[in-house]
């Protein structure tokens, strides 16, 4: 399986994929979101993984822009803990280095080591492993990056200080995109769902559309609400719902549907977990036996 995502070689994302479906996959690294949505209609790639959340961060916006004007389909997601390490050369030490390059978010989640070290120049890049990538071609021994550990191991580089992050509850969940025509039925226990809807414009509307899901016993566990491209102050809703057995989200998307203007399943899939390994990840010697691959 050929699976895009967004990033250079050794990018938390390309790790996120192998964590969900293997080392047996081809990964794709595309330069934008945009171009990694296109992977798969432009022939490249069979799936496409893309962070959707981080505990600290929050949402990617553009992700959930680009899901939106996408048919793909959700069939899977993993949690990826972020761990940011100090990256430099063959022979250097931290007492070398002179200036740190990284994306400007991992920058900023590793303020505490920043304060420790105030001598260090920060360098924003457009990557965390394309930092390490330039860092190391350069062969400069007096400058870093801060990228996860695989990003390391690709370009051979030496760890100079480890889970340098402010926070250790850093998690990154990605979600796995296939064309809606090429998925088989989701798993018996997939009892996740990701939605996407529009309101009527009518008093009481967000309620109405909500309502349901308590009514029905249908855990609702994420709401975002993003601007609707070309129509001022109007907003599409982005739900994660989850729910014990199946009946209980047809029952309440019936009564969803009559509360809002539009609406669209993105995806039902079944949940990882922040504690331990996504079910994916135990059937790794297999990528095809997957669900809904």
């Amino acid at each position: 399986m050929r699976v895009a995502f967004q990033g250079e070689p050794g990018a938390f994302s390309e790790e996120a994929a192998v964590q969900l479906l293997g080392e047996g996959i081809t990964t794709v690294p595309r330069p934008t979101f945009d171009a990694a949505f296109r992977a798969i209609s432009d022939g490249l790639a069979d799936a496409l993984l893309a962070p959707v959340e981080n505990t600290l961060a929050g949402p990617v916006v553009r992700v959930y822009d680009l899901l939106l004007e996408s048919s793909l389909t959700i069939t899977a997601e993993t949690i990826l803990p972020i761990e940011h390490h100090l990256i430099g050369c063959q022979g250097s030490s931290l007492d070398s280095i002179r200036s740190v390059a990284s994306h400007p978010m991992a920058l900023a989640q590793c303020e505490r080591f920043f304060l420790a070290h105030p001598a260090l120049k920060r360098v924003p890049a457009e990557d965390t492993a394309g930092s390490v990538r330039e860092a190391l071609a350069r062969g400069d021994k007096s400058s870093a990056a801060i990228a996860g550990r695989r990003a390391a191991e690709h370009y051979a580089g030496v760890i100079l200080a480890a889970a340098i992050q402010d926070n250790a509850e850093n998690f990154t969940r990605f979600v796995l995109l296939r064309p809606a025509n090429e998925t088989q039925p989701p798993p018996p226990d997939a009892r996740k769902m990701s939605i996407a809807m529009r309101l009527a414009h009518r008093p009481g509307a967000l309620l109405a559309s909500l309502d349901p899901f308590a009514k029905h016993g249908v855990n609702l566990q994420k709401i975002e609400s993003r601007p609707i491209h070309g129509r001022p102050w109007e907003y599409q809703f982005f739900l994660d719902v989850e729910a014990d057995a199946s009946f209980q989200l047809d029952s309440a998307l019936a009564e969803v549907r009559q509360a809002t203007s539009d609406l669209r399943v993105l995806g039902l899939y079944v949940a990882a977990r922040t504690s331990g390994p996504p079910p994916e990840a135990q059937q790794k010697g297999n990528p095809e036996s997957q669900p809904g691959h």
